[in-house]
């Protein structure tokens, strides 16, 4: 069983910082990829960075520049630290991680986060 517990989500002021951190329920060496999404309000589910086992990282255009992903193995948490942040980043965040199926690894599973509420206002 896997599960995630995101932290650091709060209220900020645009033009400012947060670090979200997603600790995972066992090593993160299993995650073959691991990243994040988000969903505005009213709004649907949008990719946000994804960062693979081998460290290569991804992200979505509107935050490029802006957003960073990292995963610490031996502290088995993944993070996003987000600045220059905006009010349309204002949205739930979740952690997501991808975990091939053994023993045959012909096929994955992805693990969810519960969420995180991020909001960017003055």
């Amino acid at each position: 069983q896997v599960e995630f517990v995101e932290s650091g989500g709060n209220l900020v002021q645009p033009g400012g910082s947060l670090r979200l951190s997603c600790a995972a329920s066992g090593s993160v060496s299993r995650f073959t990829s691991m990243g994040w999404y988000r969903q505005p309000p009213g709004d649907q589910r949008e990719w946000v960075a994804t960062i693979a086992d081998n460290g290569v990282s991804l992200y979505a255009d509107s935050v490029t520049g802006r957003f960073t992903v990292s995963r610490d193995n031996a502290k088995n948490t993944l993070y996003l630290q987000m600045d220059s942040l905006e009010p349309d980043d204002t949205a739930v965040y979740l952690c997501f991680g991808t975990m091939p199926n053994l023993p045959s690894r012909t096929s994955a599973t992805t693990y969810w986060g519960q969420g995180i509420q991020v909001t960017v206002s003055a």
